[in-house]
């Protein structure tokens, strides 16, 4: 079984600490307190329960990506998630990305995506 998140920055899922649903949302019920493991680095990640998830918007699943989004930040603090830095300077991706590392993130995007479809 897995969970299905949606994203428009796929490269980012490198640094995920965390998928996140609501509370309240039935259909994610039986998830909440397990972990799963990020696609392309085997690493494994705990699935919490916030409130800031939108139960209708996308698939009711939210990557948690403290290293990247100010929101998911927040919600790394309040439940003790860990923040994974991937990018360089630069924009392209760091020793964090493992095999995607020194790409630029636009080159992991596409790399990352034709890997999960393979």
């Amino acid at each position: 079984a897995f969970l299905a998140v949606a994203t428009t920055r796929p490269e980012t899922i490198l640094g995920d600490t965390a998928v996140c649903v609501h509370p309240e949302d039935p259909r994610f019920q039986k998830y909440i307190g397990k972990e799963v493991v990020v696609p392309m680095q085997g690493r494994r990640i705990p699935v919490i329960a916030d409130s800031y998830v939108d139960m209708e918007f996308g698939t009711g699943c939210l990557k948690i990506t403290p290293g990247h989004d100010p929101n998911d930040y927040e919600i790394g603090k309040r439940h003790g998630l860990a923040t994974i830095n991937l990018m360089n300077l630069d924009a392209s991706i760091n020793d964090n990305g493992g095999a995607y590392a020194g790409l630029d993130r636009f080159e992991a995007r596409e790399k990352l995506w034709a890997d999960m479809e393979a």
